[in-house]
């Protein structure tokens, strides 16, 4: 007969704990992160303006209930849109993941920590403008910003720093992509740590929010990958972000929390989802993932794809009038683009494109660069892509495979050759580490200005594009700005 089962409720797992107490507590001193935070806010908004010309993803944005609107609400910029934080959550989380140009971060568990500026900026603007009418409820008087006095792009940025480091270390080391789950769920935990700090949750609010974050488990990466890649991975952010926002309001209400939603024997998230591997932080929480992420710059392309198009593009020149004369293409990477990219077979739609290592490779050789354009039906349908793909060979280099996990490496190589029926061959392009990577900030970061400011300028035009490129060049005067007049600005 079996001991009957203890109901001694136990302390929160420490994990919940050490979340918590980062999100609510934690200096952030390094300048580099606030400045890599700054032009990340630039970028992730850079991404979602860009997202609001693709039909596919408009469809989806506005209120739950047409027609609906909140005063004082979360506004979603490039739209005229003003929501409750919830669905502003969704709408900005969506928007920024849709092109999948937004930054990313890649370890044992990879995914994209500025999808969090979906909460965080929808928090951040409900908050300030209520607290700037003097119309915030008492419940969600925030700690960082009492009243009357509006959060700040300091706040902000502070936010998105820690949103970050928890989705970015927690990935360091627990791969649940390698359990079939999405990782979106880092975001759902992170963002939902972050904004019930933000609330103005106390330690025990903050710790049950997580825990309902964790309880929730996770999406399955089925609409990741193939047969079944498919639209949904471009809103599964904002998903994710809205459930968090969602999660810390409910929390905020005085709801119990679940102290071992992790290790709680046969129920818990490990054992029921994880095969009772411990979920860990693999180093102390500070800034180091921010100060490290990895922006998607030139093309939107599936980051471990990056250095290939890279690759792909220095070629164009040297085979734009070979085409019929290529015997091969030998395409050179890491294990984790074979497992995640490494595909064959017909694409049906934008995302089973952006995710095929092949048909990137094919457009920046046919093509010299790579757009959102690129992914779609009408550039699909030139036959020369796919006879491109049917010549390329994939093979892994095992010493990429090694770099990709060094920390102190972290590269994402890939190496493209071409091969001619004539026995005659390309040089061997080979590229370690994209434009993106932080061994190459320097150089990144003036072609990221330009990315926002191209995409300002398609949207809104150039006088006000010059306007929303201004915002970010002082960076004091930027951090000092209220949330709600920074938003406003992005307001059509």
């Amino acid at each position: 007969m079996s001991a009957p089962i203890s109901n001694v409720r136990p302390a929160p797992d420490p994990l919940l704990v050490d979340l918590a107490d980062y999100a609510l507590n934690a200096p952030i001193a390094s300048d580099e992160a606030y400045d890599t935070a700054r032009w990340c806010l630039a970028d992730t908004l850079a991404c979602g303006i860009m997202a609001l010309a693709y039909p596919a993803c408009t469809k989806l944005l506005g209120p739950v209930v047409p027609g609906t609107s909140i005063v004082n609400g979360a506004r979603v910029p490039g739209t005229s849109y003003e929501l409750d934080p919830v669905q502003g959550a969704f709408n900005l989380g969506a928007i920024v993941r849709w092109l999948d140009f937004n930054d990313t971060w890649l370890a044992a568990e990879w995914g994209h920590p500025s999808d969090n500026l979906g909460a965080i900026l929808a928090v951040a603007d409900w908050l300030s403008r209520n607290q700037a009418a003097g119309t915030t409820p008492a419940a969600f008087q925030s700690p960082l910003a009492p009243r009357p006095s509006p959060l700040t792009i300091r706040d902000v940025l502070t936010a998105m720093v820690k949103a970050h480091e928890i989705q970015g270390v927690l990935a360091l080391e627990n791969s649940f992509n390698r359990v079939g789950l999405d990782h979106v769920l880092l975001v759902r935990i992170a963002s939902t740590a972050v904004t019930a700090a933000m609330l103005g949750g106390t330690r025990e609010q903050v710790i049950n929010a997580i825990s309902h974050a964790w309880l929730d488990g996770s999406a399955l990466r089925t609409y990741r990958h193939a047969p079944n890649t498919g639209s949904r991975k471009s809103w599964a952010a904002g998903d994710a972000t809205s459930r968090a926002v969602r999660l810390a309001l409910i929390a905020m209400t005085g709801e119990m929390g679940y102290p071992s939603v992790l290790t709680a024997k046969t129920w818990g998230f490990q054992d029921v989802s994880f095969k009772s591997n411990p979920v860990t932080l693999a180093r102390p929480l500070g800034s180091y993932v921010m100060e490290h992420v990895l922006f998607k710059i030139s093309f939107p392309a599936e980051f471990h794809a990056q250095t290939a198009v890279e690759c792909a593009m220095k070629l164009h020149p040297l085979v734009q009038d070979r085409l019929d004369q290529i015997e091969r293409v030998e395409l050179t990477t890491h294990e984790s683009a074979i497992r995640i990219i490494d595909k064959t077979g017909p694409l049906h739609n934008p995302a089973d494109r952006d995710h095929c290592l092949q048909y990137m490779a094919a457009i920046g050789l046919l093509f010299g660069e790579l757009t959102a354009d690129h992914y779609e039906d009408n550039i699909a349908a030139d036959p020369r892509i796919d006879a491109l793909r049917a010549k390329m060979v994939v093979a892994e280099d095992k010493q990429y495979s090694k770099d990709y996990l060094d920390p102190e490496k972290r590269s994402i190589a890939n190496a493209i050759q071409v091969v001619f029926k004539d026995g005659t061959k390309t040089e061997r392009i080979e590229v370690h580490y994209p434009i993106g990577h932080r061994r190459r900030r320097a150089e990144g970061i003036p072609v990221l200005q330009q990315k926002a400011h191209a995409a300002f300028t398609a949207h809104y035009g150039a006088e006000k594009a010059a306007h929303l490129m201004s915002l970010f060049a002082d960076r004091p005067k930027l951090e000092s700005m209220p949330v709600h007049d920074f938003v406003g600005a992005f307001v059509k």
